[in-house]
């Protein structure tokens, strides 16, 4: 008997899941070739361009070096340059990460990739 109700499963399964689809929408890939030529001149004459806010940054970023190197435990390179709160609190908590997260602050500012 529980051999004849298995094999019924199966074999309802089986249809069932010949006859189903996807019930989501399926791209279909269509390889186009769109050929395109494009000619670019070369421009030899440089500018300059400096500006008030790329010279603040810089200032900045020394500023924030400088407390990274003098209170970097108290973390008041990253409350200057506005990290969220909660990353600071944590960060006076475990003291600069045993040392680790501090120094890649310390990284990250002298490199000016904060």
């Amino acid at each position: 008997m529980k051999t004849k109700l298995t094999l019924a499963l199966m074999s309802i399964f089986m249809l069932v899941s010949t006859l189903s689809f996807a019930s989501f929408p399926v791209e279909r890939n269509v390889v186009t070739t769109v050929n395109t030529t494009t000619t670019v001149e070369e421009s030899t004459t440089t500018v300059t361009l400096s500006s008030p806010a790329a010279a603040a940054l810089d200032e900045e970023m020394w500023i924030a070096a400088a407390l990274w190197f003098f209170l970097g435990g108290f973390a008041a390179h990253r409350w200057y340059l506005g990290s969220p709160w909660y990353w600071n609190i944590l960060f006076i908590i475990t003291l600069g990460g045993i040392g680790i997260w501090w120094l890649v602050d310390g990284i990250q500012i002298l490199s000016d990739n904060w």
